[in-house]
């Protein structure tokens, strides 16, 4: 007797359908493009999460730099100036006391100066 997939097929397809959901034209609707449209959406997936790394490693310097400078002093001096001074924060944490906390970065700037001797 020949067997019929039936309850399991449709599950499956339904699985792949919802991911698909919101995909424009075929992508959405055709089962074969459906699943080729999925395959390449996890692999772009799992690229961007590594460039989303990288551009918000690169947008917390931009904003350091920018504070630094307007305090007088460039990011690379700053940096090697944190350093010196043993203060142990990150880029992130930086960057927000940059925008939110202008007083303590202040203070920050002032203490890598100090340790700079660069007063």
């Amino acid at each position: 007797m020949r067997t019929l997939r039936g309850a399991a097929r449709r599950q499956s397809k339904r699985r792949l359908f919802r991911r698909a959901k919101g995909f424009r034209g075929g992508r959405g609707k055709l089962l074969r493009t459906v699943k080729e449209t999925i395959v390449r959406a996890d692999c772009y997936a799992t690229r961007d999460r590594r460039v989303r790394k990288r551009e918000f490693r690169a947008l917390w310097i931009t904003r350091i730099n920018a504070a630094t400078r307007h305090l007088g002093l460039r990011y690379s001096e700053f940096i090697a100036g944190l350093k010196k001074a043993q203060i142990n924060l990150d880029r992130k944490t930086l960057a927000e006391m940059a925008v939110n906390d202008m007083t303590a970065f202040t203070k920050i700037v002032e203490t890598v100066r100090v340790a700079l001797g660069k007063t």
